[in-house]
């Protein structure tokens, strides 16, 4: 278990690199400036950046000098927002994404899971059939379509929610934008879980159960369950942390200042901010990539975390 976890800290170390490595590179073809927005900086401000950043300099020292910050954490200003650590934005606009996309990934696994169960137990029948074409509705409407027929809907005619309030008593008013960033994973998981859970239950250990006279539904949930989840298993990852960084056009279209919103905004004139984002994002796939890897053996007792392969 030590080693593997070594192996998988020098990978994840490797990965973030090459990620930082492309998002430095990629910022400097994007044309534009820190220096080009309608707010200029004074000239000891301006003096201050270009000394921070390197900016004065070759190309190669500023990205030697932003790998070394980058390793003791330090992310740097915003150009935009000057007085602002990337760091202190990042946390700003963290938690409205973080709250919606929880609420996302409850409705997706909360309503997901048990459907996509329902529909393999009546397969072929008409709750199979209606399962599924609520779930193919939801891969092929886009998100900001859903949101927009929700927006009008429950906000405009019947004005029970209200958008763009992320806290306090206002807070079920993230129930729509929720629903609109979950429509494709809700979808998603519903079918994954029913197709794993079919060809799970097919299996000769399965029938062997229910032919020695064990009630369906232990059969169902203590037999067939866990395997079944593998699959979805390896979904959640990349899912919760695409849902926990936000989405923008969710967010664009609820008034909601979360960091998807604020990640496109700065793609223009904030590079700092870019590299900051993109950094925050990859560490949080990277972390519920190894978590989700770390559950497999508790999901699957016979799969061995870093055992080697047999020959």
């Amino acid at each position: 278990m030590f080693r593997y976890l070594l192996g998988r800290i020098v990978q994840c170390a490797v990965t973030l690199w090459v990620i930082a490595t492309a998002t430095f590179f990629l910022s400097k073809l994007i044309p534009g400036g820190p220096y080009d927005s309608d707010k200029l900086p004074s000239a000891e401000v301006k003096a201050q950046i270009d000394a921070y950043y390197r900016l004065d300099r070759p190309v190669a020292v500023q990205y030697v000098h932003c790998l070394g910050r980058l390793v003791q954490g330090d992310l740097g200003p915003s150009y935009r927002f000057l007085d602002q650590p990337v760091q202190r934005l990042i946390a700003r606009h963290f938690p409205p994404s973080a709250v919606l996309g929880l609420l996302a990934l409850a409705i997706s696994l909360g309503l997901g899971v048990p459907l996509g169960v329902y529909a393999a137990l009546r397969q072929n029948r008409p709750g199979d059939w209606a399962t599924l074409a609520l779930a193919i509705g939801g891969v092929s409407v886009p998100n900001f379509v859903l949101g927009t027929v929700l927006l009008y809907v429950f906000v405009h005619r019947l004005g029970w929610f209200e958008i763009g309030v992320v806290e306090g008593p206002h807070l079920p008013s993230l129930l729509l934008p929720a629903l609109t960033l979950a429509g494709f994973s809700l979808a998603f998981v519903t079918r994954m879980t029913r197709a794993s859970m079919i060809e799970v239950l097919r299996h000769d250990y399965v029938r062997t159960a229910l032919a020695k006279g064990l009630p369906p539904r232990r059969v169902v949930w203590l037999h067939s369950f866990r395997n079944a989840m593998l699959p979805v298993l390896t979904y959640l990852g990349p899912l919760a942390a695409a849902l926990l960084t936000g989405s923008f056009v969710v967010e664009h279209i609820f008034h909601i200042p979360g960091l998807g919103e604020f990640f496109v905004q700065s793609l223009d004139d904030d590079p700092p901010v870019v590299l900051g984002v993109a950094l925050f994002y990859s560490s949080l796939l990277i972390v519920f990539n190894l978590a989700i890897d770390l559950l497999y053996g508790l999901a699957d007792p016979r799969i061995a975390i870093g055992a080697r392969p047999q020959r």
